[in-house]
């Protein structure tokens, strides 16, 4: 499900665009050819002594073995692989690790005396993930004095995903409800969503319910490119604030794999107060929600709930929240519905007004029917991931139809902004 970037009211958000975007799920990896020209028995022990050299540098970084580490590197590896793996091993030095480990999947290629075989990182963060995540993580063994050692990875040919570590040391702000990774330099930023992120996930448990994590982890990427590394090649960067994104998700399963806030540290420094409680909310509330969400689901509801959920309790007036939708209303142009997933995949004032008339529509539906039975239907209509689900739910469980809760909604933007 792709995310979607948009530019935030001036009133709430400073003038900053922001971008409030659903999960963006990154794609599942293809597994590869098996090594060529070996027979299975050879492949096993490949596979075998490459998992014992990944196994031991998997305990080294766990344990914070730094000879153990440095003993799985060829020493005649070209020496910028040598220095970012070092750089590596101190990156990590703050993040707490629940698990971290290889798995080895053959390629082809493999000789008696070098080898690329498809590597997976397996990684969680400890009291953040529920369960691990995989990222693809490839390396280059070479044989020598009779052991494989690790010479290169795919990181240098831009074909391996990078996590924070990749990008200098992280910097780890902790509360009891999840962690914030940054860099230096943005300890301010990381401070401030410190002391908001423990409420933003009371006040997205007040209304979703306990029924998720609730642990939440957030990155604060220092460059364009980490922000990209982190969301994903097909995620317009430029100019948002924040978006959710996770690695894998199986609603049947109810599984998330990697769900994280990245922000834009280069946009989300010029928030004020409110705007980041807002955006922070938002983005948690796709965090809680994504294990009922499928790809498919009718955008309006997915983002107009996140929206509802982000102002809630903010004292922010209508007016202020939806300009446009007021301005719109006012001329007698109001909207003849909610707005279509094409729309949420613009720019400029066409994206606001998707945003807007969205999280107007679904505040009416919580006035008309309330917050349970609304996070009722939500899950209903998301975890089914058709847009023809909508009306069929409504009737079921609000016992009205989509054409009567548009046709309220519509009286009521006149009432409040004609």
């Amino acid at each position: 499900m792709p995310g979607v970037s948009r530019g935030w009211p001036a009133a709430v958000a400073a003038a900053a665009a922001l971008a409030v975007g659903a999960f963006v799920p990154f794609p599942a990896q293809t597994p590869t050819a098996p090594v060529s020209g070996l027979q299975n028995a050879s492949v096993a022990t490949l596979e075998h002594e490459w998992e014992s050299v990944l196994r031991e540098r998997a305990r080294a970084i766990l344990t914070r073995d730094e000879a153990a580490f440095a003993a799985s590197l060829d020493p005649a590896a070209p020496p910028d692989f040598q220095r970012r793996q070092r750089e590596l091993f101190h990156n990590l030095a703050e993040v707490p690790l629940a698990e971290w480990d290889y798995d080895v999947r053959p390629a082809s290629g493999a000789s008696a005396s070098s080898a690329n075989p498809d590597v997976v990182l397996r990684y969680a963060l400890a009291g953040v993930d529920a369960v691990p995540t995989e990222r693809p993580a490839g390396f280059t063994f070479t044989r020598r004095d009779g052991r494989w050692l690790l010479s290169d990875d795919e990181r240098a040919r831009g074909q391996a995903w990078r996590g924070p570590w990749d990008f200098g040391p992280c910097r780890v702000r902790a509360t009891p409800h999840g962690m914030i990774i940054g860099h230096d330099g943005s300890e301010e930023l990381a401070d401030r969503l410190a002391g908001e992120l423990d409420s933003a996930v009371a006040a997205v448990t007040d209304v979703w319910g306990p029924d998720w994590r609730r642990q939440v982890g957030v990155l604060l990427p220092r460059s364009q490119e980490e922000l990209r590394e982190l969301v994903g090649a097909e995620f317009a960067v430029d100019g948002i604030a924040a978006v959710a994104v996770a690695d894998e998700v199986n609603i049947a399963d109810r599984r998330v794999e990697g769900p994280r806030v990245v922000f834009n540290t280069a946009t989300a420094d010029r928030l004020s107060d409110t705007s980041l409680r807002v955006v922070l909310r938002h983005e948690m509330t796709h965090v809680a929600a994504r294990a009922d969400t499928a790809d498919g689901a009718p955008m309006w509801l997915l983002e107009g709930f996140a929206d509802y959920v982000g102002y809630r309790d903010s004292g922010l007036p209508p007016e202020r929240i939806a300009p446009d939708l007021a301005r719109q209303v006012r001329s007698g142009a109001a909207p003849d519905g909610p707005p279509g997933d094409r729309d949420f995949h613009t720019s400029g004032a066409g994206l606001d007004a998707a945003y807007q008339q969205s999280w107007s529509l679904v505040e009416h539906l919580v006035r008309r029917v309330g917050e349970p039975k609304t996070v009722e239907l939500y899950r209903r209509i998301a975890s089914v991931g058709a847009p023809s689900e909508v009306d069929p739910a409504l009737r079921e469980l609000a016992g009205l139809s989509a054409a009567e809760l548009v046709e309220s909604w519509r009286a009521e933007l006149h009432d409040r902004f004609g």
